[in-house]
């Protein structure tokens, strides 16, 4: 039976938060400490995911001129709202703790315990691929993770009460998202505890027991409770000031698309959109000068995108294909839901474009 640590890392700001997990991640992969999980709350600010354009995903002005702090995850997936109002929740563990290697599975391992602690508290929770919690088809907790080395990060959202409006306001979510579920608005996909349970909604400790107690029963786990250590208190304070906490990282994605031409193709499927950015050279522009990829997807580990682009760049058009094919037969990549062949037919349909 694996031990688990416990922390409680209580309401810091958005960029804090994400340094705080780099930090998390980097000490268990250097073995300082033991698996652990970790709840966290925000004050109000949106999270663009790993591969997102802030551009794309939020209003940015109204989230500046309301004091509503933009912070880039190192975990893929959309954009999220958060306050006070959510519980965040996370894993970060060995990858042989629960007995498959493979991405998704851990997924439905973690999510259906999770689902199952909220069902404690007396909700019909329930996992829905790729990575929802779900009541009644709408979402109460949406959940993402990747590999880093031996060492997997799986992080959660539970809404426990909410304000739609706000959320609307805050994040750009597009109108063809919405026609999809033909759905009026993007508040109509979510739900919260708040609307599922009779008043008084329980309180912070009794929803972490609850989720806990899953945890511990699904996952043949056992418990004990800690403060966060000093050694990831000092690494989150210094990837705060080193990059986390830097508008050059959150904007990093939005800056690099800026110069002119570049020709963009976007290619959706069930597990995620992904968006190739492309600007060519030579005098036929035949040859990829640059490329950048955004989106909603996860993978895993999220470098390996920096790899691509740098792998691809100086690539002739006509041999783009059997490079970016090499590269995805040789690399060691994991996804939720997305083929290789997503990627590619985003960049042809970019190409197509130009």
């Amino acid at each position: 039976m694996s031990q688990f640590r416990v922390i409680d890392s209580g309401i810091r700001g958005a960029r804090a938060n994400i340094a705080f997990d780099q930090a998390l991640i980097d000490a268990h992969r250097a073995g300082q400490i033991p698996n652990t999980i970790r709840f966290l709350r925000f004050e109000r600010s949106v999270l663009v995911g790993r591969h997102q354009l802030v551009s794309s995903e939020i209003h940015r002005d109204y989230c500046l001129e309301n004091n509503i702090e933009i912070a880039r995850r190192i975990t893929g997936g959309g954009a999220i709202y958060f306050d006070r109002g959510q519980l965040g929740w996370e894993l970060v563990f060995s990858r042989n703790t629960f007995g498959s290697k493979d991405l998704s599975k851990i997924a439905e391992t973690i999510c259906g315990a999770a689902a199952l602690g909220l069902r404690n508290l007396g909700v019909d929770a329930r996992f829905r691929p790729r990575n929802d919690i779900e009541v009644g088809g709408r979402k109460l907790c949406g959940t993402g993770g990747f590999f880093d080395g031996d060492t997997v990060f799986y992080q959660g959202t539970l809404l426990i009460e909410s304000d739609p409006e706000e959320v609307v306001r805050a994040l750009n979510v597009p109108k063809a998202k919405l026609e999809k579920r033909d759905l009026d608005r993007a508040a109509q996909r979510l739900v919260t505890l708040k609307e599922l349970l009779p008043a008084p909604i329980p309180g912070i400790g009794e929803i972490q027991t609850a989720l806990l107690e899953g945890f511990e029963e699904q996952l043949g786990i056992t418990l004990s409770y800690a403060d966060p250590s000093s050694t990831e208190e000092e690494q989150a304070m210094q990837n705060l000031a080193d990059e986390i906490g830097a508008d050059t990282f959150v904007y990093e994605l939005d800056n690099s698309i800026t110069a002119t031409p570049t020709y963009t193709g976007t290619v959706s499927v069930p597990g995620g959109t992904v968006s190739a950015h492309v600007r060519l050279e030579g005098a036929q522009s035949n040859r990829l000068r640059e490329v950048m990829f955004s989106g909603d997807f996860f993978i895993s580990p999220p470098r390996i995108l920096f790899d691509l682009e740098a792998a691809l760049r100086g690539v002739s058009v006509i041999e783009l294909a059997s490079v970016s094919g090499r590269f995805f037969d040789n690399a060691s990549i994991e996804t939720l839901s997305l083929e290789a062949a997503t990627f590619q037919a985003a960049l042809e349909e970019a190409l197509h474009n130009a």
